[in-house]
């Protein structure tokens, strides 16, 4: 299968932070040279909701995007979130990380105002207007409200437009996204850990991926033994993994894989309110599964 614009095994990275809660430019170069280097990921995605992106400034995603972009932008496909609620802000910070750097802009549908389907369209058409990089669409209605899901038909007017590249899907809808997939271009990128292997299987690029943070190179021997058609041992990777993506899902992704990174003595530091770091009993849960899944 063909690998889309925005890499196939993309590690929705997490913003690390010093222990007084500021930006820590030189533990992101750190993750990121791990992630690429050794961690399994052909790609990254800065700026997320796993990146706390709700409680980082607009100075933070820039100087974060830039100290990722100088550490592997050379051997990595990085793509920028910029999404919000309102449409200007989002074309602004779309130019502004597109100077920074970025290979991609990761874009959500607007949230809390609810948006119809035709001002959800025009905000998207918007943004990928405002900048000549690829766009990678967000539909996660769980997040943003079923009101802003993204429909099969607004999808498919949407890739229409030239820069509009792909689908991160977290709308738990295989029909709609087979459908999708059937009548465009447009590349799919699992946003869920559990679909990794059943998105691609109806022939997904790859994944935007959690579980990626703290085990890319099983995530990528599980799609490589799928394109190599060995179905019986992606499965069995598949299984595998099911407890460790279990175990990040049953608190926020930044909590549990910062818990993680800090068990590993990896860059992560903590979290921004309102979220709260993972106690004890959480952060042995969580490494058990990490051990299990790396066994």
């Amino acid at each position: 299968m063909n690998q889309g614009p925005f890499g196939r095994v993309a590690a929705a990275m997490i913003t690390p932070f010093t222990d007084s809660g500021a930006l820590d430019e030189a533990g992101a170069a750190r993750l990121a040279t791990h992630l690429v280097d050794r961690g399994g990921c052909d790609a990254l995605v800065v700026n997320g909701t796993t990146g706390e992106s709700p409680t980082t400034t607009d100075e933070e995603k820039l100087s974060l995007l830039r100290a990722v972009v100088r550490a592997v932008g050379d051997r990595a496909t990085i793509t920028a979130g910029v999404g919000s609620a309102s449409t200007a802000h989002t074309v602004a910070l779309a130019r502004a990380c597109e100077q920074a750097g970025a290979d991609g802009l990761l874009v959500v549908t607007p949230y809390y105002s609810r948006p119809g389907r035709e001002a959800v369209a025009h905000h998207l058409a918007t943004v990928a207007d405002a900048t000549p990089l690829p766009v990678l669409l967000y539909d996660i209605p769980s997040r943003t409200g079923e009101g802003t899901a993204l429909s099969a038909d607004t999808l498919r007017t949407l890739a229409e437009h030239p820069r509009v590249a792909g689908v991160k899907d977290c709308a738990h809808d295989l029909l709609k996204t087979g459908s999708v997939l059937a009548d465009t271009g447009l590349a799919y990128y699992a946003g869920c850990d559990e679909e990794i292997l059943p998105l691609r299987a109806i022939g997904a690029a790859g994944c935007v991926s959690t579980v990626a943070g703290v085990a890319g190179g099983l995530v990528r021997e599980m799609l490589d033994a799928f394109d190599a058609g060995d179905l019986d041992g992606a499965r069995k990777r598949h299984h595998a993994l099911a407890p460790l993506v279990r175990a990040l899902q049953s608190a926020p992704g930044t909590v549990t894989l910062k818990a993680i990174h800090r068990a590993a003595g990896l860059p992560g530091g903590p979290v921004r309110g309102p979220l709260l770091a993972a106690d004890e009993t959480l952060t042995a849960e969580l490494v058990a599964a990490f051990r299990q899944a790396n066994a």
